[in-house]
């Protein structure tokens, strides 16, 4: 979690972005100079492996699969642009080396984005090459000894300075440092954008000229002249004079949903389609610009706050669609405050985010789940930077006690336990990693392997060969778990009751092979680590059962009138 989108994200531009943007959003330490070497070798392995890959699907040229490449890309973002761009600078060099049987990892040694330094061990994705490393790369160097690409890669390594590219950098630059909508007119937390933190974040604006309506508040006047808290119900009832808002509304204990989160939480998914050569078509980028714009991260199918219908195919929804569908007054009240890298350690630098007024608003569910980067770590000693329960139980009582002070009474928060991440090394460590599948030569083990060579690995300590390091981590997963549940059951506050639910995978598993699924099937493809849509959704059904059966008052009642909003009002403005 803590830094894969920002590999990803150089790949899917195919550039280098990292370097100019290495940590992730929300991580506590400060970017090496290591760091943005190992995203750099990584963007550069993987769109290397992408054009060779179409060479040999489509039985084509070098030249032709990255032409083929640069075509399937959209306008938007400069994005085929940014391609041509990159072919042009790059095309002859990799044309030369890939004729003469080089992999990728050797060409991106050869062009100097992979590097070895001096006592490091040699990271390489692939097998390596039959004659010595040593003898490949003098080789290979010697092909490209005057090409003024490897002069280039030299003495410039920001592309963000590069002329197409200036724009698209600072577009995602404000939307990384800024947890808040990049459009907002009226300055209220929400906006009339979807993406850069807008609306597939947080509920859509109504009027973003007044600061005073907004999701989630109290109806002013009940809506009599127009619709304040953005719930689509607005206005007097000719029939007998009464506002439909509260006629609707008022008693139907209305409240919103809020998410404290990690990339998990915020729902980062790289389509497999953008790496993988034999699936690749026109329709694969479609939504690589929405994507990009929203950090990989797709909150509008979050298991949380996801207000689309789900594209996973299982029934399920999500936390805030069954909130809505309970009682349709609680239209557009979801806020997704998550962030790429987040933890309990980061998270007060992103908290005041949350828009909530304890006067004006009402209630919130918040959840609060950072179930990976407090034990997960890309450094070579991940243990001794996890998280301890000292530390975690400090940052807690800091997070509840500002909750206090800006929820509303009659709130609820939920502590998430962390999961059991030796699931990702049993379940994927001997299947072929995309990249691997054509060839049949990258299964996760060597992925998993590679990221950490690099010290860039999203989670160092669970997706490791190292079984005893898989079982410290877990162990100490176990302890801060145990730390969330102990305040869950010691504490009160005025303004929210509080408990505590665990992440427990087995009963995803045990739902999803009911259903005659495979517990691979629950993991993100590319990154190899994240939960994907179908776990989210899962989770999210498992926490409502729970929650319906255990604490029925935190969900609030079943609005009666429901069918009458819809017959009034439609989809209530829609999202």
């Amino acid at each position: 979690m803590t830094s894969l989108w920002n590999i990803l994200l150089a790949t899917t531009l195919f550039l280098l972005l990292p370097l100019h943007t290495s940590a992730s959003p929300a991580s506590e330490d400060q970017p090496s100079a290591r760091h943005s070497s190992g995203h750099t070798c990584v963007a550069c392995v993987v769109v290397v492996s992408v054009i060779e890959q179409l060479a040999q699907v489509h039985n084509s040229t070098v030249e032709a699969s990255m032409e083929r490449l640069c075509s399937y890309l959209p306008e938007k973002l400069f994005l085929k642009t940014t391609c041509y761009l990159v072919i042009r600078m790059f095309g002859p060099d990799l044309v030369k080396l890939l004729s003469t049987d080089m992999n990728a990892d050797v060409l991106c040694h050869t062009l100097e984005f992979c590097k070895q330094d001096p006592g490091q061990p040699l990271c390489h994705l692939y097998p390596l090459p039959k004659e010595p490393w040593k003898f490949t790369l003098e080789k290979a160097r010697q092909i490209v000894k005057k090409s003024p690409t490897l002069k280039h890669s030299r003495s410039s390594s920001d592309v963000c300075s590069l002329p197409f590219l200036a724009k698209i950098c600072q577009r995602i630059k404000s939307a990384i440092e800024n947890s808040v909508p990049f459009k907002d007119g009226d300055s209220d937390k929400y906006s009339i954008f979807p993406t850069l933190r807008g609306y597939t974040w947080r509920g859509r604006d109504c009027n973003d000229s007044n600061k005073m309506a907004y999701p989630g508040r109290r109806p002013d006047n009940w809506d009599i002249h127009e619709d304040s808290n953005c719930n689509g119900i607005w206005g007097v009832d000719p029939k007998d004079g009464i506002p439909y808002e509260k006629k609707f509304c008022e008693g139907s204990q209305p409240r919103g949903i809020i998410l404290l989160g990690d990339s998990a939480g915020a729902h980062f998914h790289i389509s497999p389609e953008w790496i993988t050569a034999s699936q690749m078509s026109l329709k694969s980028f479609i939504n690589l610009p929405i994507a990009l714009t929203n950090e990989l991260d797709w909150p509008q199918f979050s298991g949380a706050t996801g207000f689309l219908d789900s594209i996973s195919g299982i029934k399920e929804n999500s936390i805030y669609l069954r909130l809505w569908k309970r009682n349709h007054c609680n239209h557009r009240d979801y806020q997704n405050i998550s962030r790429n890298g987040a933890s309990s350690q980061n998270l007060e630098r992103f908290l005041e985010t949350l828009s909530r007024n304890q006067l004006l608003d009402h209630p919130a569910i918040v959840i609060y789940a950072m179930i990976g980067n407090d034990v997960c770590k890309g450094k070579v000693d991940p243990v001794a930077a996890m998280t301890t329960p000292e530390k975690l139980y400090s940052s807690i009582m800091r997070t509840l006690k500002y909750l206090n002070s800006h929820l509303p009474n009659g709130s609820h928060v939920i502590l998430y336990g962390l999961p059991d991440g030796t699931f990702l090394w049993d379940n994927l460590h001997n299947r072929y990693y995309p990249l691997g599948q054509l060839n049949k030569d990258v299964t996760y083990a060597h992925f998993y392997s590679f990221l950490n060579c690099l010290q860039v690995s999203p989670c160092h300590s669970w997706m490791s060969s190292n079984k005893t390091l898989r079982t410290l981590t877990s162990e100490r997963a176990k302890q801060l778990s145990n730390t969330l549940k102990k305040i869950a059951t010691s504490q009160k506050f005025t303004n929210f009751d509080l408990f505590y639910m665990d992440f427990d995978f087995r009963d995803l598993v045990d739902e999803w092979r009911k259903r005659g699924g495979q517990p691979w099937q629950l993991i993100e493809p590319v990154d190899g680590f994240h939960p994907n849509e179908v776990a989210s959704l899962l989770l999210a059904d498992d926490f409502w059962k729970k929650v319906q059966l255990q604490r029925p008052q935190v969900l609030g009642k079943e609005n009666p009138f429901n069918s009458q909003i819809e017959q009034v009002f439609g989809d209530q403005g829609g999202h």
